[in-house]
């Protein structure tokens, strides 16, 4: 069975979490510079069969796209020009990176710990295809 990707796209760093190959657990894969992304998926599609890919899509509380929607936007159409026949299922996003957060708190992770921006970004990836899979 294939896999799932998942990517919390950023303007400087991209997170990205991946199912088993049954697609029972989502676990966190790594957090990239954002403009080595389409790169790093051309490498990963060519090892890995992957199904489909969530993209996050920002909104405020009100439902309204919230202000780094035109940059993940942009990233989405990209992707589109590169791999045309991998579907892509938008996802909000909404209080991943909160979540995340207090995954890292809730982990044990020290203050320090918890400034590192990269795994805030990946725990993120990894909430958005864990409620995907629910």
């Amino acid at each position: 069975m294939p896999r799932i990707l998942a990517i919390d796209y950023g303007q400087k760093r991209t997170g990205i979490a991946v199912t088993d190959e049954m697609q029972i657990i989502a676990s966190g894969l790594t957090t990239i510079p954002s403009a080595t992304t389409i790169d790093f998926l051309r490498d990963y599609f060519a090892k890995e069969n992957v199904e489909k890919v969530l993209i996050g899509e920002p909104k405020q509380m009100n439902g309204d796209p919230s202000q780094s929607a035109e940059i993940i936007t942009a990233f989405v159409k990209k992707f589109n020009s590169f791999f045309p026949h991998m579907p892509v299922v938008r996802v909000d996003e909404r209080f991943t990176s909160k979540m995340a957060f207090q995954t890292m708190i809730d982990s044990g992770l020290n203050k320090n710990q918890r400034k590192n921006k990269a795994l805030l970004d990946e725990i993120s990836a990894t909430i958005m295809l864990q409620d995907y899979l629910r």
